[in-house]
Formats: C-alpha cells, structure tokens, sequence
C-alpha cells in the first residue's frame, strides 16, 4: 500500500516562527502528534509532542514565547507519494520516529505518515495477502 493512501494530506504544516503555543493548537486540532515545519514553503523540520515536551515543558519554556524553530527536530525523514507503507514503517522502526513527512519530487510537503494510522493499514494489507493464500491453498485442483 502506497504511503499517500493513509498520510494526512493536505499535510498539517506550521512556520517555524510560530509559537510552540500556536503548533500545540494546531496539532490539537488536526489530531496529528507531530507537523511539519516550513519557511517560505519549504521544509526545515518537524515539531512532535515529544519535542514540546521535552524541550519546552521540560526545559520550564514559555510556550507562548518560545518559538517553533527552537525546539523542533531539524533531522527530517521523508518519504516520497509512490514509497510503500511497510517500507515507512520500517524507517520508523529504525530511526525511532512515528511521524514521517511525505514530499513530492520537487520537495514540496504533501503529507503526514503518522505509525498510528502505518501499523493499521500495513497489517490489512498482510492479511489480505493471507486471504488469497488461504483460498489459493484450499483451492481443489489438480496438482493442489
């Protein structure tokens, strides 16, 4: 299954001279964990619950006053629209991360890969591969 068929698109995006305030509202309303983060349109970062918490909460910021670019991660791991939810996934598991941001070729940012919504959709897709499995096996014909 292709990474754009669960990725929250439009992709939830902030600037990154936006109020860690202003991202914690917004990733509240878009029920996302984590956004991904722009000057002038291109990406320069994902901001996630994790960093708020630990490098604003934790650090006794402001949020209000403290700004996006200051506490987001700036080592980004994208995907591209054609790359396989198994193959995110996998980048997931190895780096650590639930949020993988989706750019196009021109590096534009057109989704959000949440492992909440990856999981899911990968373990469907394995049992439907064990669907036709099961009815290919069962299957009574010569040979079989």
């Amino acid at each position: 299954m292709k990474v754009m068929k669960v990725a929250q698109s439009p992709a939830p995006t902030i600037d990154s001279k936006s109020s860690v305030y202003q991202a914690v509202k917004m990733m509240e309303k878009a029920c996302v964990g984590a956004l991904a983060v722009t000057e002038k349109g291109r990406l320069v970062g994902v901001v996630s619950e994790r960093d708020v918490m630990v490098r604003v909460v934790g650090a006794r910021k402001a949020a209000q006053k403290t700004k996006v670019k200051e506490v987001m991660t700036t080592a980004v791991k994208t995907m591209t629209p054609d790359q396989d939810t198994a193959e995110a996934l996998s980048v997931m598991v190895e780096n650590h991360i639930r949020h993988v941001v989706v750019v196009n070729k021109k590096g534009a940012v057109v989704g959000l890969l949440q492992m909440r919504n990856a999981y899911p959709a990968q373990l469907e897709a394995v049992e439907d591969q064990l669907r036709t499995l099961e009815a290919y096996c069962e299957t009574d014909c010569p040979g079989g």
